[in-house]
């Protein structure tokens, strides 16, 4: 079984120019997350499934706004599919729709990712959606991936200590 997430509520959106509110030290409002992120939670994938657990049970909360790119929607179905079978990415992607937004990319966006000379064109495309969808941060387990990015990345972890009002390692 996928792991169950509230819905969020209606005022959960917002978002401000990539890392503006963070580096004033005002809590991120908008974010986007990471494919690896989403995966973590529905495939129970540890040590990292924790952190994002709390991270997008603080979305359905409406603490803050998160979203994914359109690409990632078919990858985590297709991922989840592949190691849990059809049942189970069926309802993790319905009930990840539930909380989270679908960043719609389009052209533009493709192109955009091709000319930010990051090594994998996927991890590029995850920061044109994010500059999109004008999110403070891109929440991953895996910020080397994206170094470069004219993007701030954080993780689950030190997202949910930005929400809280604390400083994290």
């Amino acid at each position: 079984m996928p792991r169950q997430v509230r819905e969020k509520t209606p005022d959960a959106r917002g978002g401000s120019p990539k890392g503006q509110r963070e580096a004033a030290g005002i809590r991120p409002r908008a974010l986007l997350l990471d494919t690896n992120v989403v995966l973590d939670v529905i495939l129970a994938r540890a040590p990292w499934d924790g952190e994002a657990v709390l991270l997008l049970e603080a979305i359905a909360r409406g603490n803050v706004a998160g979203s994914v790119a359109a690409h990632a929607v078919t990858t985590i179905y297709y991922i989840v599919e592949r190691a849990k079978g059809r049942t189970l990415a069926t309802t993790a992607v319905s009930d990840l729709l539930q909380v989270v937004d679908v960043v719609p990319l389009d052209a533009a966006d493709f192109q955009r990712a091709l000319s930010l000379g990051l090594s994998d064109y996927e991890d590029a495309v995850q920061v044109a959606a994010c500059l999109r969808a004008g999110a403070d941060l891109l929440v991953t387990r895996n910020p080397r991936d994206f170094k470069g990015a004219p993007v701030t990345t954080r993780s689950a972890g030190e997202v949910m200590a930005l929400l809280a009002g604390t400083t994290s390692k």
